[in-house]
């Protein structure tokens, strides 16, 4: 079992509703059910502040861990073969440039393990999650008064934009704009904006046109001319990019002088072959070492050792495509070894750690706790939890809270005297 971690009591089916209606109308979560499954757990989980603490400073010590090889990496084009990235998104970001003073966006994927904390994986490019970060805890906060949120990573996303720009800025939104998923994460951003005296502009990145490294687009009360954008903030994976036509621009994404969130060099820590060439850069990455399982080629995986390693596609998402031998189906364990081996250099294998579950009302369950770090600040957990050991689109939504740890507790101490003894 998990210490430092725990279920403090599941809400009744009138609390329940509430919190449902509440996460529609009120946070704009529009798809609270995925076929005839709840997305949202009818109750909380409280993680104790020492183990919080710890969490937080692993994980800003991890985004600038990646934020200082990504401008490495730009500068050493050779490296990028070796992150299993398409062919034109390789050849645009050779055209890049290294934007170490952007506020980033990340998210960190943290689990409780039989051996301590580990992470299973950064989204660096476009991470997910918002709604159900700030919104769940807020959502529960009657029922479970003891407890704190661990921040709400839309308002400081917001936040970090407005110290960059000036007062009635123009931020163009873009995102995939036929996917309802993504348009409820950008009116959330663009209410947070606006409460803090930003326009703001939903659009798809095939509507912004690009005048000498400038975004441009048709913005609704100027409709005659192109209107430049002061900001993006781009919730449109970075490798989709290459599925527009040349005639949009997309190229110039990766060279642009307006100023987005992410970048798409973000791209780069992103892909799981990221640890690949660790060992040839001059970055030092000492806590992405201590923190991420030991990750491989897949033909480097000893034969007969296919049971210890996690099969991962380079830049899959939302846990898509993995394969983890005993807990995958069997149909999706021979997917995945099948397409790692004809497609070896856009696959990874991670040596696989054993997770340690939570008890809830509903049994143990398996936890992932995505840990937001905002232009270099913690802020916001999205946890998701599953019956497996694999957290993908069929886990549930967990609001968490931060809490007082209880007598019994050690393992936020264990935690620091394993982080000050590396």
């Amino acid at each position: 079992m998990t210490a430092g971690l725990r279920c403090p009591g599941m809400l009744s089916r009138d609390e329940y509703h509430t919190l449902r209606r509440r996460m529609i109308f009120h946070w704009g979560k529009w798809d609270p059910q995925c076929q005839d499954v709840e997305v949202l757990a009818p109750y909380p989980l409280v993680l104790d502040e020492p183990v919080w603490r710890a969490i937080a400073r692993d994980a800003e010590t991890l985004a600038a861990e990646a934020t200082a090889a990504e401008c490495e990496i730009l500068t050493r084009p050779e490296l990028l073969r070796e992150l299993g990235l398409p062919r034109p998104i390789r050849r645009a970001l050779k055209h890049g440039h290294a934007s170490p003073d952007t506020p980033r966006c990340i998210r960190f994927d943290f689990h409780p393990t039989t051996e301590g904390w580990r992470i299973s994986e950064a989204n660096t490019d476009v991470p997910g999650g918002f709604i159900e970060a700030a919104g769940l805890p807020e959502a529960m906060t009657d029922r479970f008064p003891a407890g704190r949120s661990p921040g709400d990573p839309a308002d400081a996303l917001a936040r970090a934009l407005r110290r960059r720009v000036e007062r009635d800025a123009l931020i163009g939104l873009v995102h995939a704009t036929a996917y309802s998923d993504d348009r409820q994460v950008m009116l959330l951003l663009a209410r947070r904006l606006n409460d803090l005296g930003v326009r703001t502009i939903l659009l798809g990145p095939d509507r912004i046109s690009w005048d000498q490294g400038i975004a441009r687009t048709r913005a609704p009360d100027q409709p005659d001319a192109p209107t430049a954008l002061d900001a993006i903030v781009r919730f449109f994976p970075a490798e989709w990019l290459a599925n527009l036509s040349r005639a949009s621009g997309w190229r110039e994404f990766f060279s642009a002088g307006t100023l987005q969130i992410n970048p798409p060099s973000a791209l780069i820590t992103q892909s799981k072959r990221f640890p690949l060439v660790w060992d040839r850069l001059e970055t030092p990455m000492p806590a992405w070492r201590r923190l991420l399982p030991e990750t491989l080629d897949p033909r480097r995986v000893p034969r007969g050792q296919d049971h210890r390693w996690v099969l991962k596609p380079a830049l899959g998402r939302v846990g898509d495509g993995i394969g983890l031998r005993g807990v995958s189906t069997d149909r999706e364990w021979r997917r995945a070894t099948r397409d790692s081996r004809r497609w070896p250099a856009h696959w990874a294998a991670q040596r696989r750690f054993e997770s340690a579950p939570v008890s809830t009302p509903e049994g143990e369950r398996h936890v992932c706790l995505g840990v937001f770090v905002i232009d270099g600040t913690a802020a916001g957990i999205y946890a998701r939890l599953a019956r497996r050991a694999l957290i993908d689109a069929g886990s549930q939504d967990v609001g968490v809270f931060i809490g007082a740890a209880e007598p019994a507790t050690v393992c936020g101490v264990e935690h620091e005297r394993a982080r000050a003894a590396v």
